[in-house]
């Protein structure tokens, strides 16, 4: 065999060897690499439509959160309003309620000089018809004399 003849031999069968790999080895790795490419194109089109929704999702965050600290800070304001309603709500009652117990102490004082003007009356007018006694020696019947008695009292 000469030279060329192994020459046009193997380009033979490198021809068919080609030919097999375009029509039965080639098909199969270009769809692989092709099905790959999609795969990561989808992946970076998920990633991109992800951040976006992660963008979306930390805006209604921030203003959820926003809502939230407003919600708070009324709620806040509005437990302080209460709570200074209530102090002075507290303070009205205290301060009726005081009165009342001065008015009653005013009163029960003014009772109790009454009775005790009285109380004293009373032992002013035996101290009297006592005197009165020692002085005239003899007995004063407080039955006989109490109308004098009352005037004496009311003087008293």
């Amino acid at each position: 065999m000469s030279i060329t003849s192994t020459l046009i031999f193997q380009m033979i069968v490198f021809l068919i060897l080609v030919g097999f790999t375009m029509k039965y080895i080639w098909p199969p790795i270009t769809a692989a690499l092709d099905a790959r490419a999609k795969k990561i194109a989808d992946g970076l089109s998920a990633a991109d439509k992800a951040k976006a929704e992660l963008a979306i999702a930390n805006k209604r965050v921030e203003e959820q959160l926003s809502a939230a600290r407003d919600d708070a800070a009324k709620r806040l304001a509005d437990a302080e309003r209460l709570a200074q309603s209530m102090i002075e709500d507290a303070k009205g009652r205290a301060s009726a309620e005081g009165a009342k117990i001065v008015a009653a102490a005013k009163a029960e004082a003014a009772q109790e000089s009454v009775k005790a003007r009285e109380a004293l009356r009373d032992q002013v007018a035996a101290l009297a018809v006592k005197g009165a006694e020692q002085i005239l020696r003899k007995e004063v019947n407080a039955g006989v004399h109490a109308e004098l008695l009352g005037r004496l009292k009311t003087e008293l």
